[in-house]
């Protein structure tokens, strides 16, 4: 008898520790489980004003851009990504969003820019990204990824801000466009960036290194829980100020006839490299590198005029113009993205994707469903030319809308690309300019009058396109001056 109830005390015994093993594994299972394969983690790197060939992947003359070149040397190239806007705000809208600008009716750098006097009046946009709107952070945190923002948001006042939309962590990130400085304590006047305690390691930090600095910590603090960091760097964003250390070995690297030839703009190019490249070296340490998806892109294209304060910070030749452009060189961005595993190393892919194009893509090598209504998902995911650079999407067009004045020279545009073809209308008297981009990279050659049709064609496809998104149109400005006789 004793021994009947030994073995069943035994058994209970047995049975309540097997309970309370199964409970703790259960609730940790996501971390653990051998039969539960990890989750992906993300960081996304956004350059502010990086043109199109200022890395050495891309052809710099001048720049020096080691990180950035490893992940192009382990990842994939994308030689015809675009932002979804000419200038920053937007496209950060689009990123986060997975919508076109023109759909969220957030179409120019916040606050924007004021012309009474000009032809067209602008219409009564939306100086914020609303909370309604479901963001990338949103998404997979509801799936349990850690979120942290880290530098540049620039996406509304207080309120808007990355906390408010999904992130768990907001470093630096506020309704400033640029810094008050790099220079610590990265302030001028009243204005200040949130959320960098002055510490005895990081007094007198150069600010991307703090932000560097910042995101190394986090990484390692949330090294054992799938993550998305959204690393917006504020370089390389004007004012130009460089780490004065850097410059002098640009100085001596300039020779006449080189495209890049500003040894301060090129010594802040090679502060962000570092931050990359620290980012890369805690992955590494920590053994996240075959489990973590990087992306690496631009807002918009370079800042090609400097204007009275600074010399002209870069050059995107071969492509027209730059940031404030409706051309190529306003639009067209480096894109690197290295997915372990997946993408070819060493590869590269022509087909056009643009800023929208990544919340889909995110979510599907999450293994997440896409939140947004079928008639609001203006993104395509580009995941089948990450295992295969000729794959093309399933899509006819990506299109532009920024019904605003630029103090770079803009004036209110449309623009349409498909395939080969680019298609720009200018609405202060609607007329059009037709570039063949296989042919004419730099858009020089107009077709406009010589191929009516295909003009008729590219425009018919904008128009309907403004049409579906809701796209606010400028309007006659009855302050404008009246045209002499």
């Amino acid at each position: 008898m004793k021994r009947r109830v030994l073995c069943w005390a035994v058994g209970v015994l047995v049975g309540w520790m097997g309970w309370l093993g199964g409970a703790i594994w259960g609730a940790d299972s996501a971390k653990t489980s051998p039969s539960t394969p990890a989750k992906w983690n993300f960081i996304f790197f956004l350059i502010d004003d990086l043109g199109w060939t200022d890395l050495g992947c891309y052809g710099s003359d001048l720049y020096q851009t080691p990180a950035v070149d490893r992940l192009a040397r382990e990842g994939m190239r994308f030689t015809s990504a675009y932002a979804a806007c000419t200038v920053c705000s937007p496209t950060r809208a689009a990123v986060l969003t997975g919508k076109y600008p023109a759909r969220l009716h957030l179409t120019d750098w916040i606050p924007g820019h004021q012309r009474p006097n000009a032809p067209l009046q602008i219409p009564a946009w939306r100086k914020f990204l609303p909370l309604e709107e479901i963001t990338l952070a949103e998404a997979l945190r509801k799936a349990g990824y850690f979120t942290a923002h880290i530098g540049k948001w620039h996406l509304g006042p207080e309120g808007f801000w990355p906390t408010d939309q999904g992130f768990q962590v907001n470093i630096a990130g506020c309704h400033l466009g640029q810094p008050p400085s790099y220079y610590w304590p990265y302030e001028r006047g009243k204005l200040r960036l949130p959320n960098l305690a002055l510490t005895p390691e990081t007094e007198h930090m150069y600010l991307t290194d703090r932000l560097a600095e910042e995101a190394v910590r986090l990484i390692r603090a949330h090294a054992q829980e799938p993550f998305f960091f959204y690393i917006a760097t504020y370089q390389v964003h004007t004012p130009i100020e460089p780490k004065k250390e850097y410059v002098p070995k640009y100085e001596a690297a300039v020779r006449p006839g080189m495209k890049h030839c500003n040894p301060q703009y090129a010594a802040m190019v090679q502060s962000m490299d570092e931050l990359v490249g620290r980012v890369l070296t805690v992955l590494d340490e920590l053994k996240l590198t075959d489990r973590t998806v990087i992306f690496f892109t631009s807002d918009n294209g370079g800042l090609t005029r400097g204007g009275r304060q600074w010399p002209n910070p870069t050059n995107n030749t071969p492509l027209r113009e730059g940031k404030g452009s409706c051309y190529e060189g306003g639009v067209r961005v480096p894109l690197v993205v290295r997915w372990p595993g997946a993408a070819r190393p060493g590869s590269a892919c022509d087909e056009p994707v643009i800023s929208v194009d990544f919340f889909p893509t995110i979510l599907e090598i999450a293994g997440l469903a896409n939140p947004l209504k079928a008639e609001e998902q203006d993104g395509i995911s580009f995941v089948p030319m990450l295992k295969d650079p000729q794959a093309r999407l399933p899509r006819e067009a990506i299109y532009w809308h920024y019904p605003h004045y630029h103090p770079g020279g803009a004036t209110p545009y449309g623009a349409v690309r498909a395939r080969d073809w680019k298609l720009i209308e200018f609405y202060e008297d609607m007329h059009v300019e037709l570039y063949n981009l296989q042919e004419d990279i730099s858009e020089t050659t107009d077709l406009a009058a010589k191929m009516p049709e295909k003009g008729a064609q590219l425009r018919q496809m904008l128009h309907q396109w403004r049409e579906s998104v809701g796209a606010q149109m400028p309007q006659p400005n009855p302050n404008a001056p009246k045209p002499t006789p």
